[in-house]
């Protein structure tokens, strides 16, 4: 590293700290651990910061550079929209041939019964979205009491306001009073937390069954819908066992509440599917996407709306005063189209779920056999790893001593991201990861829980 590197790098360091608030951030804390990570460029499933480190992405950005880094078609489709129209709305009744075509596209993808779109930038917006969707549709069907949304604990729907009050994390409510009125939520199926005792079969109808438990506690006519991510993402890839969606959708269908499964992360091939809910059978009025689709290169998310939504409000005419600036920006609906064309043409859905999944499990649940590690679980290409004190007990280690952040500090160090959700490591790699980095992967997070493992050990 040059002398002009390091200056370089504190200059950057600096700036950073004066001027630049980052997300989910101490930044008083940033500040006392030196600064921020400079990070400069990136190619294939690998980032490099500005001291010349090269570290194994795996997390995918966050969990959404799918196709890796480097990927010029993307950067091409987007300059060349961007050259013949960089922008336009789509209000004023007016529209353009980018989101078009990507409306058609997905809906031809989609899981059945889905046959338009409403385009936004971000999962959280898109998650807004159905908020309105849903709260638009019961009024329209002359049931304006129909207005209550039940989510989950440790859900992860997004950091706006609407966003922030779906997902089920108290740290976020706490913040700002959340959740806003009409929406509560019923305990998630984390059967490592909270269902050791149970078979994972009944496990998962107990926990489903805690939403009809919830319908009639409120009254099925005050209930309007039922939102989950198929695998719970950022509270710590929780998965559910077989039996929960079968329950969940039943009870829905039962009591006529529409159904909507964010999949912000599990869509585009991150379960061995274009869309996770097909994986667990689930069958979705609304889903809500972003992330993949553009495989990070642009912010670009959505609403895929089911006919039986649309239906209705479209028929009934109206406007649905909704809408953003940058819904169906014309470059990021571009990108998303080669994002498409790119995964048809190389068989990423096929790969991950007939190689990549099956390796990626093998090798990853061999870290199971760590002295601090008391569950390894996965799905698709998404995983996560429970840090405890205590293998049989399942004990953890005290919150003070930040067993996770420990770790993840560590594997940062040692050239891998995983990412710490309380002591939970989690992984989500690009979609194009082949054996090699999977193996290496795998060596340095191992490395990483040993260093985790002695540095506890000295306190």
């Amino acid at each position: 590293m040059t002398e002009n590197t390091v200056k370089r790098t504190a200059e950057w360091k600096s700036e950073d700290h004066r001027h630049y608030l980052h997300p989910f951030t101490d930044h008083k804390d940033l500040g006392e651990k030196g600064g921020s990570r400079i990070i400069t460029r990136a190619d294939g499933v690998y980032i490099y910061d500005s001291e010349g480190n090269r570290i194994l992405d795996g997390m995918a950005g966050l969990w959404c550079v799918n196709l890796g880094y480097g990927r010029t078609e993307l950067v091409d489709a987007a300059a060349a929209q961007m050259r013949e129209l960089p922008y336009y709305n789509s209000f004023f009744q007016c529209t353009h041939p980018p989101a078009i075509e990507l409306s058609e596209r997905l809906s031809e993808l989609s899981p059945g019964n889905f046959n338009h779109v409403f385009f936004t930038g971000s999962g959280s917006e898109a998650n807004d979205t159905q908020i309105r969707l849903i709260r638009r549709y019961w009024d329209l069907q002359g049931q304006p009491d129909r207005m209550t949304i039940i989510a989950r604990k440790n859900a992860y729907h997004g950091s706006t306001l609407g966003g922030a009050s779906l997902g089920g994390m108290s740290a976020m409510h706490e913040q700002m009073v959340l959740p806003v009125p009409g929406i509560v939520h019923i305990e998630q199926p984390y059967q490592f937390e909270l269902g050791a005792d149970l078979s994972a079969a009944d496990f998962g109808l107990q926990q489903a069954r805690l939403l009809e438990k919830k319908i009639l506690e409120i009254g099925a006519d005050k209930v309007a819908a039922f939102i989950g991510e198929p695998v719970q993402g950022a509270g710590g890839v929780i998965i559910p066992p077989d039996t929960y969606w079968p329950e969940i959708q039943r009870i829905c269908d039962e009591y006529g509440i529409l159904l909507v499964a964010d999949e912000v992360i599990t869509a585009f091939g991150r379960l061995g599917e274009w869309f996770g809910s097909t994986r667990f059978g689930m069958r979705p009025d609304l889903i809500s996407f972003a992330k993949g689709v553009s495989s990070g290169y642009l912010p670009l998310g959505g609403a895929l709306v089911g006919d039986r939504v649309a239906e209705v409000v479209i028929a009934e005419g109206g406007e649905f005063a909704h809408g953003y600036t940058y819904s169906g920006h014309p470059a990021a609906c571009a990108v998303g189209l080669a994002v498409l064309k790119i995964m048809q043409r190389e068989k990423i859905v096929e790969r991950v779920r007939e190689h990549t999944e099956p390796y990626f499990h093998a090798r990853f649940k061999t870290l199971e056999d760590h002295p601090i590690v008391g569950e390894v679980r996965s799905i698709g290409l998404v995983g996560a790893i429970e840090i405890v004190k205590d293998k049989s007990s399942r004990e953890r280690f005290h919150k003070d001593l930040g067993a996770g952040t420990r770790c993840r500090d560590f594997c940062v160090n040692n050239g891998l991201v995983m990412r710490a959700v309380g002591n939970t490591m989690i992984v989500s790699p690009p979609l194009v990861v082949e054996d090699k980095h999977i193996d290496e992967l795998v060596e340095k997070a191992w490395k990483c829980l040993d260093l985790t493992a002695a540095s506890l050990a000295r306190e």
